[in-house]
């Protein structure tokens, strides 16, 4: 019987395996790394909003303290949206003409809200108290970055879990008295190890090897 395939089909087969195992690595890693990347995440992105609220104007130039809007925040595991009677708050007053607060104006005389959108997010399996970090000392900027300087407010990080575990490591080096959670332009002082090891011991922390079990985050 005469020879059905050529002498080289044997190596021909496994550097086809070889070339399919190769791709499948490599289409692995271009996912995996564009899926972890800023750009899929929208990290430092500016997100529009169908008002062009701005953090820098309210939050900075004016001055207004965050729970004005978030009144939640340090009550509950969320941090709510404000509600358009708390715009009109001010807004029945101040620019009462403005084209930019249209939609403000609209949504306060139909009832339907304003469709704001999401800018930070944590992946749906890792559960996030607000309260608990804002009653523990952890101030707004260490994870929403200096909104104060945002004319549109976007997201300045990616929450790995390599994120959260830096602080959940260490929390001396992030802990600010409670009286200064909601100043966005805090400083850390010199002393920061020092002041938050106090911190640490006076509100109660969980211990280090708890804040990293696996339990904290993942329920």
């Amino acid at each position: 019987m005469g020879q059905i395939f050529p002498r080289n089909a044997n190596l021909l087969a496994r550097l086809s395996i070889f070339a399919a195992v190769l791709l499948i690595v490599e289409l692995t890693l271009i996912l995996t790394v564009y899926f972890r990347s800023n750009y899929y995440r929208q990290i430092n992105v500016a997100i529009q909003q169908p008002v062009p609220y701005s953090h820098q104007l309210h939050a900075g130039t004016l001055g207004i303290d965050c729970r004005y809007c978030h009144v939640s925040v340090d009550k509950s595991y969320f941090a709510n949206i404000p509600a358009t009677e708390t715009c009109m708050t001010c807004h029945s007053q101040i620019r009462t003409g403005s084209t930019k607060l249209t939609v403000v104006r609209d949504s306060y005389a139909t009832g339907q809200p304003v469709s704001w959108q999401k800018v930070n997010r944590v992946p749906s399996f890792v559960y996030f108290n607000h309260s608990i970090h804002i009653n523990k000392g952890v101030g707004c900027s260490e994870c929403h970055g200096k909104v104060t300087e945002m004319p549109v407010v976007w997201q300045p990080q990616a929450f790995f879990m390599g994120f959260c575990l830096n602080c959940h490591r260490n929390p001396e080096n992030f802990l600010r008295p409670r009286d200064q959670v909601f100043n966005l332009n805090y400083i850390h002082p010199a002393n920061q190890v020092e002041l938050g090891q106090k911190l640490v011991q006076e509100y109660g922390v969980m211990p280090k090897t708890q804040l990293q079990n696996c339990w904290v985050c993942h329920r």
